[in-house]
């Protein structure tokens, strides 16, 4: 007789796992969110978009890619589900969506429960953190496919924007300033680039690092910072002035914002106004990665920009130092010339 559990799907462990996310996914609601977790289908009570004039439905999905490795290899899984949300709505309030609701898909070669749950307590902590209902999820046990401790996390996101509020390249002016927000680390990007390094200069992860006071592992397992409720505070009070936002994830400060600006413009960038992440100097000091490669890897401690009309900049930095956010002028916005690139860095980072 062979049965599911036989062939490594135990469905009681599964059911285990439901059991002990639940009181977390209770703190990441909303009024909206209808039912509770465990049916076939999440439900958001769409109603309040009637008060719009043409309501825009945004969506995004993503993962967190090879950083869940870092969380396998020193058996920490409560920091990954943040990395999760930031990845998906912070890219969604770029164009001014405001996230609603997220669903989330867990794939792991055994299920077991008190690992989900710890999964699981991230993805709803950052989902509170957005202000975002978590509204569904799937627990997927690959046997034979991953192993007993491996897995991988994907979710996706719906948010709101009414037409006539869009943000975008198309708002972008000529002299428009860049307002950079500190990212909280590497976040959830190159962490094959980390990986690459951690093996070849045999780092232990447990090891403490005296250029990060810490040990290495708990340095590259910062959760990404959610930027949506400070970027939505921003929108609420500048609608006028505020024009695009560029959340910097792979690719680094250059590409991603060369994505929101438009093509007669370039987005120039000052490094002497911020210093580098240590974690970054470090990994690419011993890891001999050329400045260029790195910039492009990693985030280089810009995880969120801002562009706004020059004559806000000053509010702007006000409005979210009141939140916490020590965020600065990073540069500007000016005519693109000849075959110039749309966005580039200049100058040399600030001493630490």
């Amino acid at each position: 007789m062979s049965t599911y559990k036989d062939a490594g799907v135990d469905i009681d462990a599964g059911d285990r796992a439901v059991e002990l996310m639940k009181a977390s996914i209770a703190k990441a609601s909303r009024p909206e969110a209808i039912g509770e977790i465990g049916g076939f289908a999440g439900l958001f009570d769409a109603s309040a978009l009637k008060s719009m004039k043409r309501p825009l439905l945004a969506t995004s999905t993503d993962g967190v890619g090879t950083k869940t490795e870092i969380a396998r290899a020193l058996g920490k899984y409560d920091t990954i589900g943040e990395d999760l949300v930031a990845m998906v709505v912070d890219d969604l309030v770029v164009c001014g969506a405001e996230p609603l609701f997220m669903t989330d898909y867990i794939a792991v070669g055994k299920v077991i429960p008190e690992r989900i749950a710890e999964i699981v307590a991230g993805i709803a902590r950052g989902c509170e953190k957005a202000n975002t209902a978590l509204i569904g999820g799937e627990t997927a046990e690959h046997p034979g496919l991953l192993d007993i401790d491996e897995f991988d996390i994907a979710g996706a996101a719906t948010g709101v924007v009414d037409f006539d509020k869009q943000l975008g390249a198309h708002l972008v002016k000529d002299g428009d300033v860049l307002i950079a927000m500190p990212s909280s680390g590497l976040h959830a990007n190159g962490f094959s680039l980390v990986r690459h390094i951690i093996k070849s200069q045999k780092l232990n992860l447990q090891s403490h690092v005296s250029e990060f006071g810490r040990a290495a592992g708990e340095v590259f397992l910062t959760p990404t910072e959610i930027y949506a409720l400070d970027c939505l505070a921003l929108i609420k009070s500048m609608p006028d002035v505020l024009h695009a936002f560029s959340h910097i994830t792979g690719g680094g400060v250059a590409e991603n914002t060369a994505r929101v600006i438009p093509e007669h413009l370039t987005a120039t960038y000052d490094r002497s106004t911020w210093s580098l992440p240590i974690e970054m100097e470090y990994l690419a000091t011993i890891g001999s990665v050329p400045q260029a490669d790195m910039e492009r890897t990693w985030n280089a401690g810009v995880g969120m920009v801002a562009i706004l009309a020059p004559e806000a900049a000053e509010l702007a930095l006000a409005s979210l130092a009141a939140r916490g956010m020590k965020a600065w002028v990073a540069g500007v916005i000016s005519p693109r010339m000849g075959s110039n690139p749309r966005s580039t860095l200049e100058s040399t980072y600030r001493a630490r």
